[in-house]
């Protein structure tokens, strides 16, 4: 999900609900949509977030082109649900989900998909959503509060262990036993069920951290990493983004973290790399191992747009394009 969005003059919007997209023309540009008959292809957005992604998309797709986005939040889906054009659909679930969802509409192949990873402004900056350490709110986290359990019901349950490995694994916590142990030591007092308690409990426990970044910022990350699965819907989501792209189609993938970039740098890179075989083996230039995909681009914003828009100064856009599978005689 986008950090931020941008205006945009496209039909459909809901000026107050725009924000700025982080890398929008770059990340719609590298889908190539606009050449030819990819114009009226099907496309994915993972993540619709408030929907900057998808309107310009829509604005450059052909009148027989199709967009199916998927978001967890209730928040998002009401968005995306005031989009009245019948070449859009939004579906509420996770993009881990994007194979079995759109085999239900028979659909097998599609022609680009963008994925916008991590959070939202939007989430951030509603306290009532529980994600920011800045603004007391209930301490839920959850990106779909209608599925799972709570930050403060997990952390009322988990074990000292299980808080150090999240905060640790997760938020790469280098205080991570501290916080832990701080953390079970107040809720034997009290139950934590607040954004305040949990940041005042870390803002104790870390007195070192670096210039201009808040003590919490990290564990609040993990444990909403953790709540949402998020890198688990991750690597179910690039394996079913790969399966699903047309062989000559792209996928775009932002990331605002170095746990989720590593994760698409490393799949990125597997498919791309080409098994060396055996020099002393008998095998045929034809039966050679061939690349599944290509590396495109590693594009990160622009000074120009981290200083109007200073929360995308972590976003990495990695593109990569599906390469035909000649074993399988895969049609284009």
């Amino acid at each position: 999900m986008s950090l931020s969005e941008a205006p945009m003059t496209i039909a459909n919007t809901v000026p107050e609900l725009l924000h700025r997209t982080v890398l929008l023309d770059e990340a719609i540009d590298a889908l190539n949509l606009d050449e030819g008959e990819r114009k009226n292809g099907i496309y994915i957005d993972g993540t619709f977030g408030r929907g900057g992604h998808s309107r310009l998309i829509l604005s450059r797709l052909g009148a027989s082109g199709r967009l199916i986005a998927f978001d967890k939040d209730l928040q998002a889906i009401a968005t995306a649900q005031q989009i009245d054009d019948p070449r859009f659909s939004i579906v509420h679930d996770s993009f881990a989900t994007m194979g079995s969802s759109l085999a239900a509409q028979g659909i097998t192949y599609v022609d680009g998909i963008l994925l916008d990873l991590g959070i939202s402004s939007p989430q951030v900056d509603d306290a009532a959503r529980g994600f920011s350490f800045r603004n007391d709110g209930p301490l839920d986290m959850r990106m779909d509060t209608t599925r799972g359990i709570s930050a403060a019901e997990w952390i009322a349950t988990a074990t000292e262990q299980q808080l150090e490995k999240v905060i640790r694994d997760y938020g790469e916590e280098r205080f991570a036993f501290q916080i832990a142990k701080a953390i079970v030591a107040r809720r034997a007092v009290e139950r934590i069920s607040s954004t305040r308690q949990l940041a005042a409990i870390v803002a104790d426990t870390v007195k070192t951290r670096e210039k201009g970044k808040d003590p919490a910022t990290r564990t609040f990350q993990a444990v909403r990493i953790f709540i949402n699965q998020e890198l688990e819907d991750l690597e179910a989501g690039l394996s079913a983004a790969y399966a699903m792209l047309r062989p000559g189609s792209r996928m775009s993938v932002i990331s605002f973290h170095s746990l989720e970039d590593r994760m698409v740098k490393q799949f990125l890179a597997s498919k791309a790399k080409v098994p060396q075989p055996d020099r002393r083996l008998p095998i045929r230039a034809v039966d050679l191992p061939q690349p599944q995909m290509k590396l495109i681009a590693k594009i990160k914003p622009s000074d120009a747009e981290v200083a109007a828009n200073p929360r995308a100064r972590s976003a990495v856009l990695r593109v990569a394009e599906r390469l035909e599978d000649v074993a399988k005689g895969m049609a284009t």
